[in-house]
Order: structure tokens, then sequence, then C-alpha cells
């Protein structure tokens, strides 16, 4: 009995937080939240392209001397890799995913 007397007050604080505390926490607006999500995105897509276009670019000059100077065959090996596009971006992402009716400005 002695415990439930000093555990009374902490349980009843715990109890006020939970039901005071707001249910969840929301971005005032839909387009801030994928916003995060590009962010998150570019994150790993920047490094990646990064990787890509160096090995592109080392890849192609390989094929040079491999192919025996076959100059068309590396011009076609770096416009493949420097292509764009090099971030994500809200314009890019609606071609991936659709559009989508809640991020639509008004």
């Amino acid at each position: 009995m002695r415990h439930s007397k000093k555990l009374a007050p902490l349980i009843v604080a715990i109890v006020v937080t939970v039901i005071l505390s707001p249910v969840s926490l929301k971005a005032a607006d839909p387009i801030e939240t994928a916003g995060v999500g590009l962010t998150a995105g570019n994150a790993i897509f920047v490094p990646i392209k990064a990787i890509s276009v160096g090995l592109g670019l080392l890849f192609g000059g390989l094929s040079f001397v491999l192919s025996g100077g076959n100059a068309d065959l590396t011009k076609q090996i770096w416009s493949d890799v420097t292509e764009g596009p090099y971030v994500i971006d809200p314009e890019l992402a609606r071609k991936a995913v659709g559009e989508r009716p809640e991020l639509k400005r008004e």
C-alpha cells in the first residue's frame, strides 16, 4: 500500500499528459510533407547519381580504348550517363508517382 500512494501522483500526471497531448502532429501543408520526402530522396539519389556518372565516364573512356577508338560508342555511353536528372524535384516526383490530389495547390 505504501508504494501505491507514492505512485498515484505519477500515474495521474501520465494520464493527464496522454489525454491532453495532440493525437498527431501534421504539417500545415501537404506540400511541406512532400518536400521532406524529396529531401530524403535526394540524400540517397544524388550520391548514387554522382557515382554512376563517375563510373560511366571512366568506362566510356575505357570503351574507347578497348573498341579500338570507336568515338561513337564512347559518346553514346557518356551521353547516357551524364543525362539528367541530377536531383529529384517536385516535377520529377509527380511523373514518377502520378498526380496526387492532396498535393495540388489551390
